[in-house]
Order: structure tokens, then sequence, then C-alpha cells
């Protein structure tokens, strides 16, 4: 009977132990690893995260300063998402040779290809430096002094903490300002496409998929990063060597069942786990759904040309996955934010706090910030909706005002800068702008033009609005300016850059793409910048003394960790399917059948390749399935946001078990509120993979590259 009893008490332990959170890889040692030991894991913390030996966190580089990436050989294999190395992929293709359609594998490193300004970023060192950067401004009373002071301190030790010649070091701040760590990294600049499926696997559900679950994505891609003889960061040459990176990933096929133990590490982007009740309620009500409007609009009209247009697909395709991606995201944000009673939780955490502020006899220092918050949130609104619409329809969604945007910008620039700076930004302007022009379909951007600036128009608070757009024909204005304005070619557009300032100037605001953008711009940047500026600095300063007393005031015990700030992060959690809504279950895998039964012939999201349909009906899946099936993709609790796209999912050894690249639809509120009961992260199955590499690929030079565990028995 004791045996049994102390049997319960270790089963009641595992389960209960918390999962959610983004831990700093340096500070796992005390709570963190005994809650993963509990839930499964069998290695270390010192594992994970060592300065004096190898560790796990030396084989997870941040890939292109906006994803995750990891090492998977000895040779500087590099395994991320399709998605990820998307542009690059596109960069290569063409019309006569189309990688994204076709899917691009190199069977030799001579065959690998260079990608221009494509970069990997280890970190070698994580160092607190909270005490150094915060000295003297102890006493300062004005937020902008302060603020100053600050960059000033984090200015001066990235310059002069010590460091290898070939190493860069880089402040990241934590807890909105309450610590600041150093981070030591080095920088691999010569990065090439090893391998990558055809979007039909890589994309497979593309944006009708994005965000959901079940899944079946085999969104992962290859690459190699390349160093000099000693190892070091080197710009790219045919003299490189590959990189020997201090630790890699075996990747395990043995396979995953539910509540197994799952570690993803990476580069999470941001998070806002600490906002108050009155900010995220105006998110939900007032900023979500403007936005979700304005890229609904535009994503229509891009969807219904690239559907009709092969060429007008390939130009299109990063793009409108990029515009998709947080448009069906802020979608799940808002669904899930309500169906977990998000606000009403953090409305019910602030009269707990308040009653600890009072128990703490801290009223004079925290009694005001819940009030503050309250008037600083209601004074913002117009504001931040303001900046918003502008971010989206000017500078983000209308190809054409995002460039007249550029053109704003050298005009103010000249006004503050002066000639010389003109002068460079002009040239630069003149000479990159290229790139824009090779993917711009005017007659597609001007019916996302008309549908736009009409939202603009009745959406932007009317004392923001400029006289250009009162009473608003949209039809009349978009066939004006798309027919008359020079911003629309890459000659006309460099023929606007001709001749000396005064010049330029005349002739750019004498078009009418220009002069338009010209008006939203400066009613912008006169009524609505520096204000909001103004207001989001007192509640920057609020939050900053908000999250002090969480800290303060909080037991070890709820588990305060820092917001998601684009640096390397340990999360962890265990394979487990959930309850979306009423009668409705998910289990945590997915298998290739799955694919199958989405498979519509032609359709670009669910066509699939002949290849992998015959593998499947001949069910060659090779060493990779499990009771005659192929593995495609799994989710788990793992508490991840964007930046963690290409993240290693880890099992309870520390092997490779799955690629994270995506959230569950009803989950993405993780980002503001994180809730195991719903929260899922979606990864490709290590197996899937494998599988993909060998028997669809046939690139065996790849597979005898790598370190696989197979089971020991076939299942």
């Amino acid at each position: 009977m004791k045996y049994i009893k102390l049997l319960l008490l270790f089963v009641f332990i595992q389960t209960q132990a918390q999962q959610g959170g983004m831990w700093i890889p340096s500070l796992l040692k005390g709570m963190n690893e005994s809650e993963m030991k509990n839930l499964g894991m069998k290695i270390s913390a010192e594992d994970i995260y060592s300065v004096n030996k190898s560790s796990l966190k030396d084989a997870v580089p941040h890939f292109d300063g906006g994803c995750t990436a990891e090492m998977i050989s000895d040779k500087g294999l590099l395994l991320t998402n399709h998605h990820c190395g998307f542009d690059n992929i596109q960069s290569h293709s063409s019309v006569e040779n189309d990688y994204l359609t076709n899917g691009f594998w190199a069977y030799k490193m001579d065959e690998e290809l260079p990608n221009k300004d494509l970069f990997v970023t280890f970190i070698i060192r994580i160092d607190d430096v909270t005490t150094k950067v915060l000295e003297g401004t102890e006493t300062m009373t004005s937020e902008g002094e302060k603020q100053k002071k600050i960059q000033a301190n984090i200015s001066s030790l990235t310059k002069n903490s010590p460091k290898e010649s070939w190493q860069e070091n880089s402040i990241k701040t934590f807890y909105d300002g309450n610590q600041y760590l150093l981070f030591v990294t080095e920088k691999y600049t010569d990065v090439r496409l090893v391998g990558a499926p055809p979007s039909s696997i890589g994309k497979f559900g593309s944006d009708t998929d994005n965000w959901v679950w079940p899944r079946h994505t085999g969104d992962f891609a290859l690459f190699r990063v390349y160093a000099d003889k000693n190892n070091r960061p080197a710009e790219y040459s045919k003299d490189n060597v590959p990189y020997k990176p201090k630790h890699f990933f075996p990747i395990s096929a043995k396979g995953i069942s539910e509540n197994d133990f799952t570690m993803v590490m990476g580069y999470p982007g941001r998070t806002q786990e600490y906002l108050p009740a009155v900010a995220v309620q105006q998110i939900v009500e007032t900023l979500n759904p403007a936005k979700i409007e304005v890229r609904d609009a535009a994503l229509k009209v891009q969807d219904g040309f690239m559907r009709k247009d092969n060429a007008i697909k390939i130009q299109y395709a990063s793009k409108y996955a990029g515009v998709a991606n947080y448009w069906k995201k802020w979608i799940g944000e808002t669904k899930g934010l309500k169906k977990s009673n998000a606000i009403g939780v953090k409305q019910k955490f602030e009269k707990e706090f308040q009653e600890k502020v009072i128990k703490a006899g801290k009223q004079a220092e925290y009694g005001n910030l819940l009030n503050d918050f309250e008037k600083n949130y209601t004074e913002i609104k117009d504001y931040a909706l303001a900046r918003d619409l502008f971010s989206e329809v000017a500078m983000r969604n209308t190809e054409l005002l995002q460039n007249g945007y550029r053109l704003y910008q050298l005009e103010q620039l000249l006004a503050t800068k002066g000639e010389q700076a003109y002068t460079d930004r002009k040239n630069n302007l003149s000479k990159g702008i290229d790139a824009f022009y090779k993917d711009f379909n005017p007659t597609v951007d001007k019916n996302v033009f008309e549908q736009l600036i009409a939202i603009y128009a009745k959406r932007l608070p009317t004392q923001f609005l400029p006289n250009e757009l009162k009473n608003l024909d949209a039809n009349k204005l978009a066939n004006d300016i798309y027919t008359n304005s020079k911003l629309l070619n890459l000659q006309d557009f460099r023929s606007l850059l001709e001749g000396d300032s005064k010049t330029v100037l005349e002739k750019i605001n004498n078009d009418k793409g220009y002069q338009i953008l010209k008006a939203m711009a400066d009613s912008y940047t006169k009524s609505v910048a520096a204000k909001y500026d103004e207001i989001n600095l007192r509640n920057i300063a609020t939050q900053r003394t908000y999250m002090k007393a969480i800290l303060e005031l909080s037991p070890k015990s709820d588990r305060i960790f820092p917001d998601a700030n684009s640096t390397l992060r340990v999360t962890y959690g265990k394979v487990k399917g959930y309850k979306p809504s009423d009668a409705v279950i998910y289990e945590p895998i997915t298998y290739l059948d799955g694919v199958m039964e989405k498979y519509i012939p032609g359709d670009y999201e669910f066509d699939v390749p002949k290849k992998l349909i015959d593998l499947y009906n001949t069910k060659d899946f090779g060493k990779y399935s499990h009771k005659g099936k192929m593995p495609v993709c799994f989710i788990a609790t793992n508490h991840t946001t964007g930046g963690n796209s290409g993240s290693p999912t880890l099992d309870a050894n520390g092997n490779l078990i799955g690629l994270n690249f995506d959230r569950v639809w009803e989950g993405t509120m993780s980002d503001i509120y994180y809730s195991p009961e719903i929260c899922r992260n979606i990864m490709v199955d290590a197996r899937y993979i494998l599988f993909i590499i060998d028997k669809f690929a046939g690139a065996q030079n790849i597979i005898d590259e790598l370190k696989i565990i197979y089971p020991k028995s076939k299942k």
C-alpha cells in the first residue's frame, strides 16, 4: 500500500509539473530544472547551457534575424523551416527554374547555392549587466532622461565589454527594463541552400491551414554554414569550409507518444504577458479588428490574381504569406483571448495584486499603477488606432504608398540632416530599389490601394483624416494615381531622383502617388506620432514599475518569466492533444493519410507531388513509419511565438524529434495570455523530415551525414 501511495504521488507530481514560460537558458538551475525533470527530462541544466563545455545552446543559432535553426551534423548542416528560408528559395527561382514548385536538392556540396545577406548567429556567452546599465539613473525623475542615460550605458558596455575580434556584443532588456543581459555572439554570413521540398510539401495547406490543427505540412529546409579555415565567420568565398559546430543534434527516429516530454529552444520574438486588462481589452475590441480588416481586403485582391497568373503567384508568394501570417494570427488571438476570458483573468490578478500592495505597505510606490494604466490607455486609444492604420495601409500593404514613404523619408532627411545625408540616402535608394520592382505588379497594387484607402478613410479617427481623403471616391483616386504616378516602374522612379535636391523635391511633390502619401504622412507625423510617443513613454515607465512590483510581491512558485525579446529561450511541456470547442477533441499526431484526404489536384494549396502519392500508395516509408503509417506533424504544450519558427523540438535526452513551425489557431493568444488547456505549438515530426529527404528526394548524401537514432525493433 505504501508503494502504491508513493507511486501515485510521483504520478501526481509529474502531471502537475508546470508548463508554459520562456526561460533564459543560463538561469535554468533550480526551479526550472526540477520542473523539467518532473515532466520527464533526463539531462541537466548544465547540458542545456554551459560556458565551459559544449552544450545544447551551441547547436541553436538565430536564423536570419527572425527565425531559429539547429545544427544537425558536424559539417555545418543546418535545419530550419521552409517558410524561414522561403525568400532565399524564391530568390533562386524563376518561371523556367522554379524551386518553389519543384523543390531543390544539392546532391554534392559544390551544388549548394549561396544566399546574399543571409546570416546565422550563435550565442557564445550570456552575462548579467543590470547594475552597470542602470548606473546613474537611480535619482532621475524624467523618463526621457533616464532612457537616454540607459542607452548611453548600453552603448559603452557594448563597445567595451570583452570579446574576441570576430565576435559581437549586444545588450537586451528583460522584465520591462528591470534586468539587462549581455550576449556575446558569432555571426556567420556564408550560408548556402542545401535542400528544400516543393511548396506542395513545405507549404502544404498554405494559408488555409496556417495556424490550425490538424496540420500536414513538411515545413523544413536545409542550409549549410561555411567558415574560414579557423572555423571563424567569413564572407562568402569558394575557399571557405563547412563550419564545425561545438554541438549538433542527433535525430531520433524512435517516434513520440502523447505525454512524452518535449523541450523547444529558440528565439521567440515578442510577447506581452504582463499587459494590464485595459490594454488587452483595447487589443481585442479596437486594434486587432482594424488590422484584420485591412489585411483581409489586401489578401482577397492578391489571392484573386495569384490564382489566375503563375508569374504573379511567384512575385507575390512571399509577400502574401507574410501578410496572411499575422492576419490569421490576430483572428485566432482575438478568439482565444475571448474564449479563455483573458481580460477577466487579468482583472482578477490585478485585484489580488492591489491587495498584495496594501498588505506590503507599498501604496505610495505601487498603489496608483492600475489607475495610471486606465488613464493612459484611454488617452492613447485613438492614437494607437491611427498608428496601426497608417502602418498597415501606407507602410505595409499598399506597395505604391510604401515606396512613396521612402521618398517622404528622403524629403524629411534633407530638411533635418542636410544635403550630404540626403545625397547618401538618395543614391542608396536609387541603387537598391531594383528588388522592389522585380516583384511589383501595378494592376494588383491598384486594386489593393482602392480597397485599403477606403478602409483608411472610414476607420481613421476623423480628427486625423487629411482633407485629401474626405468625401473620398476610392475608385476615381486609384485610377488617377495609377494612370499618372511615376512610382509604378523602376525607370520612372529613378527619373524622379535625377537632378539637384530642389529639382528632385519639385518632381516628387508633383507626383500624384506621392501627393496622397505625403498628405497621409504629414497628418500622421504632425497629429499622431508625437502624442502617441508621449503617452506610450508614460506607459513604458508604468509597465516597468508594474513589472518590478510583480517580481517583488510574487512568490517564486508564481513562475514570473521575462517576455520574449528575440533572445535565446527554453520552453518545455508535453506532447498533448486538446479540446478546442464543445464535443471536439484533437489528437496530438497527424499522418500522411491526412495529406491524401486533403489532396486537391491542381490546387496551389492542397496539390500533392505524384512521387509522394506513389510512396503513399506503395507504403514505401523506409525506416520512418509507425505501425504502417507515416507520421507528419504533432503538437505539444510548449510556449512558443513568432521567432520560434525553425526551433528544434527535443526529447528527454536532448535528441531532435521535431521542428517547430506554428501554433494552433485557438492558442495564438499565448503572446498575451498562455493557457495550458488550449495553447499548443505545432511541429514537423523528425521522421517525416527524414522520409522526405531519403525516400522522396533520394538525397542519400544528406542521410549519410546525419546521426540518426533508430528504434531497436520495428514497431
